[in-house]
């Protein structure tokens, strides 16, 4: 029997070299001859980089960046270097091949949360910012901040979060687009909150993360919570002065329940909303403060702005996209009050952006009769009221003075309201804001007088805000 068997095996082998010689022989046979490789064919690329060789020359290089990534859940789950960046760069000549890990990578593992994102308010950062009355014309990057620290570039930096992506046709083709690569797409985008090489959760959800974007005079939101109830809390819980389990909420609490990040506020756009309010006084006030901004004109039509803010969802032009985003702030508050006192104290946000908007809008009307009276040389010709977001500093006090007014004062009124810290909804809002108004009618008064006395106008300089002409 074993004899047997070898002989088939034997007859098999023999068979299987017959066939392998007979079909290399075929090309010659048929007057085809087979080529050796040509030379190019053999000098190929450099082969493409591997996870291991990136760590191994990272190690020695960046060594924190490897270190970072060690640490992270992608390391434990064997999410690479290459899945995020590509496996183009793969030597020290070719850095530039590195893909940047825009939101579109990320969207690879985590499209669930990057579509959320692109749904709220952090995807549209950048659009935001070019949403202002002047700033689509400026080329963001190359602009350096003035002495003062004033200028647009200081608020690319935070605003640069937004992704391109987002409606894309309106907010950037419309306005010049964005120059730079990493720029044009956003290049904070996740890793301004997932911190880069660990993109850590646990950071993220901490309110500090939060921080870097949302401090500032005109948007200090930090100081707001942390100034409040809920942030003295938790900062005595992270010193572990309350318990581990004492319930804290954090800014990721309220605005990103349940990991939800679609970020987005009823009031939007710094406390504007379209559809103009039922109380015919608050409505009068909300119409002069529109203009002023730009949103609609002088007889009350829609701006080009106003287009692009409404694709863009920069604000809320329907009172049903209003009352979706408070119904959804209200059912985050409830687990921890009752309906009663949250809607109560919601309403009192609401009536301090009610009388914020009065307090603005008599500043406005106080300085727009100085344009009509041309006691002040309005921003433009036919234009009757002052730019508020204008990134050139306003050419005169009283001018600066209500730009202020609008961008820190206002702002610390209802925010601070909202967020709970009565530091800066009173004294740093309110009453601010009422200081303003009466600097602000005070030095028209006194220009009125100067005018009336002399019978000429004050010397000013003059700085519109529109596009530059081309030298």
């Amino acid at each position: 029997m074993r004899r047997q068997f070898l002989l088939v095996v034997g007859f098999l082998a023999i068979c299987s070299y017959l066939a392998l010689a007979q079909q290399n022989a075929a090309p010659a046979a048929s007057g085809q001859q087979t080529e050796a490789p040509a030379a190019s064919d053999q000098q190929t690329e450099a082969p493409a980089a591997s996870n291991a060789q990136c760590i191994d020359c990272h190690s020695k290089s960046r060594p924190q960046i490897v270190s970072e990534w060690k640490q992270s859940k992608h390391s434990q789950v064997n999410v690479g270097c290459i899945d995020c960046h590509g496996a183009g760069h793969a030597s020290a000549s070719d850095v530039a091949k590195v893909k940047i890990a825009r939101s579109e990578i990320c969207a690879h593992c985590h499209q669930a949360q990057v579509d959320q994102d692109r749904r709220g308010k952090h995807s549209i950062a950048l659009a935001a910012m070019r949403t202002m009355p002047n700033a689509h014309w400026r080329p963001a990057r190359s602009l350096q901040p003035e002495p003062a620290g004033r200028g647009q570039a200081v608020c690319v930096d935070c605003h640069r979060i937004g992704s391109s992506a987002v409606k894309e046709e309106v907010t950037f083709e419309r306005f010049g687009g964005i120059e730079g690569g990493a720029l044009e797409r956003g290049g904070g985008a996740c890793g301004s909150c997932h911190s880069r090489h660990t993109f850590s959760v646990e950071e993220a959800r901490q309110p500090q993360a939060c921080q870097y974007c949302h401090s500032g005079p005109d948007h200090d939101q930090w100081g707001m919570y942390a100034s409040s109830r809920h942030g003295i809390q938790f900062d005595l819980k992270q010193r572990r002065l309350l318990p581990a389990d004492a319930a804290v909420p954090t800014c990721q609490t309220c605005h990103m329940p349940n990991g939800d990040h679609e970020v987005r506020t009823s009031w939007g756009y710094r406390g504007i909303s379209r559809p103009l309010p039922s109380d015919k006084e608050w409505a009068a006030d909300r119409t002069e403060i529109m203009k002023a901004v730009n949103i609609i004109g002088s007889n009350g039509e829609e701006n080009p702005l106003a287009v692009t803010m409404k694709a863009a969802e920069v604000m809320r032009f329907t009172q049903e996209d209003w009352q979706r985003d408070r119904d959804k702030m209200v059912k985050v508050c409830v687990q921890c009050h009752s309906e009663s006192y949250v809607k109560q104290q919601l309403q009192a946000g609401d009536d301090m952006v009610r009388l914020a908007d009065h307090f603005l809008a008599e500043a406005i009307r106080v300085v727009s009769g100085l344009y009509k009276d041309r006691l002040l040389p309005p921003p433009q010709p036919e234009r009757n009221y002052p730019w508020l977001t204008r990134f050139d500093p306003p050419p005169t006090l009283i001018e600066q003075m209500l730009e202020t007014m609008y961008l820190e004062h206002r702002t610390s009124a209802f925010q601070g309201k909202f967020h709970g810290s009565l530091n800066y909804a009173l004294a740093d809002g309110r009453g601010k804001m009422r200081q303003d108004l009466d600097a602000i009618t005070d030095l028209a008064k006194e220009l009125r007088r100067s005018h009336a006395a002399t019978g000429t106008h004050p010397p000013v300089k003059t700085a519109s805000p529109a596009k530059p002409k081309a030298k």
